[in-house]
Parts: structure tokens; sequence; C-alpha cells
């Protein structure tokens, strides 16, 4: 960062936070969880540094994972107060979310930068199509009751969102209303699961970047402190008012807009890949 005017990194900072107040919004609104918004940014943020292309994608995840704890519980909270969170999915499927994310933190390391922008960029490419059509497509009519169906849907969905840097929103918001659990309960369940993936999978991303040589100041294994603070400096104060948004608003519109800039960052990410 020492190359960086003052004026630069004030931009910088400023862009962080603001990152974080939209992903917060989102993270509230939609259930899609912050870091679908973050790890796009944050892609274009490392490209500005000198930060090795091997190492980039995972910096960028593990930190994203990292602002996701604190704005997970910001928006749980918020659910909570309004008795939307279903109490009954998370205590059959927190387990297996958490068993995933921590399988998923410490794969990442195996996996390497290039496959977790492959992985991200086709799961994103998927959610984005899922959020553009209108109409839900209904698996059953009812979430499973048996415990080896529910970690067998729960288990790859931690592990996925620890790989990509998201909240459990993203896949599980999806999920669950195709087994027919009403959205704005979805949404305020998803926010718990957030939590679930980003606390194991962030000791994982941690434990596989100990000791590696190129990460910027202020990193502590494959997670960056400072852009990790800015970011959830500002989503765990706007998480609160996407959750009111989300009981008050049809959101149609903005999930078309959000599948369009997902649809793009997913795109770009592909072409980075295959590049």
């Amino acid at each position: 960062m020492a190359g960086f005017s003052f004026s630069v990194l004030i931009g910088l900072t400023l862009g962080l936070m603001l990152t974080g107040a939209i992903a917060g919004v989102l993270a509230g609104l939609l259930g899609v969880g912050g870091g679908i918004v973050i790890v796009p940014v944050l892609i274009v943020i490392v490209e500005l540094f000198d930060i090795h292309d091997s190492i980039a994608m995972l910096l960028v995840v593990g930190t994203s994972l990292a602002t996701i704890i604190p704005t997970s519980i910001s928006s749980a909270r918020a659910h909570r107060k309004r008795g939307a969170i279903d109490v009954d999915i998370l205590k059959g499927w927190i387990p297996a979310v958490f068993i995933g994310a921590l399988i998923g933190g410490i794969a990442s390391k195996y996996i390497g930068s290039g496959g977790l922008t492959l992985i991200f960029g086709v799961v994103a490419l998927i959610v984005s199509v899922n959020l553009a059509i209108k109409k839900t497509i209904t698996l059953a009519s009812a979430p499973p009751v048996s415990r080896i169906s529910q970690s067998a849907i729960a288990l790859p969905i931690g592990f996925t969102s620890a790989l990509m840097g998201i909240g459990g929103g993203t896949l599980s918001v999806p999920v669950l209303s195709m087994l027919s659990v009403p959205v704005h309960r979805a949404v305020a369940t998803a926010s718990v699961f957030g939590l679930a993936i980003a606390l194991p999978a962030v000791c994982g991303f941690i434990w596989a970047g100990i000791g590696v040589e190129g990460r910027p100041p202020g990193s502590i294994g494959f997670v960056n402190l400072p852009a990790a603070v800015l970011l959830f400096s500002m989503s765990v104060v706007t998480a609160p008012y996407g959750v009111r948004l989300a009981h008050s608003l049809e959101p149609r519109k903005l999930k078309v807009a959000f599948a369009i800039f997902l649809g793009l960052s997913a795109l770009r990410m592909l072409w980075k890949y295959f590049g």
C-alpha cells in the first residue's frame, strides 16, 4: 500500500465502507448474504495491489467470510425480534452446515485461488439465473424431517458457501423456497446459517494462510483484518434496515437488478479463469 497516495487510500476506505453498507442491506432484504456482493468488489480491489494470483482469491474469500460473522449476528437478531426464524429447521440443518463449512475452509488450501475463482463463477451464475426467474420451482410440500435428508442438503450448502466466501442465504434461501418455506421465514432462518458457515470457515482460511508469502499487511492467514473491519463496520449497521424492507416490500425489481450484477460478476470471474 506504500505506493498509493493518501487520497487513493481514502477513496479505497470509503469504497470498502460503501460496499459493506450495501452488503448489509442486501443480506437483510434478500437473504443472499453480504459476501455475494463483497467478493466481486474485493476481486477488483486486490487487482489494484501487487498480490499474486495464486493467493488473491483465497484472501478475498477469507476476508469476506470474516465480515459475515458480525453481519449475520446483526441480521439474525433483527429477524428474531420479528419471530421469523424457523427453529425446527435450524436444529436439523445447523450441524451439517457447520461441518460442511469447516471442511470447505480447510479444503481451500488444496483447491487454491484458481479453483475458488471457478467455483464462485459457476455457482454465482446459477444463483443469478435463479434470482431472475420469477417462478419458484417446488420440490416438496415441506422440508424433510429425516436427519440424513437434512444433512444431505445442508452439508453441501455449508461447504460451497465457505469456498465462495458467502453466507448461507445465497444457497439456502432458494433451497428452502423450493421446499415450500415462506420466503420471509427462509430469509430469516438463513441469516443464522451465515454465522454457522463463517465461524468454522474463517478458522480454516486462517489455518490455510499461515506463513504464506505475499499477503498484505494486517492479514491473519487468508483474512485481511483492516479490510474486514471497514466492511463490517457498515454492514452491521445497515443489515437491520434490510430486514425492515424485507418485511414491508416485494423486492422483485431489486432481485432482477441484483441478478444482472451478479451474472456479470460471475462471467467476469469465469473469463478471468479461462482467459
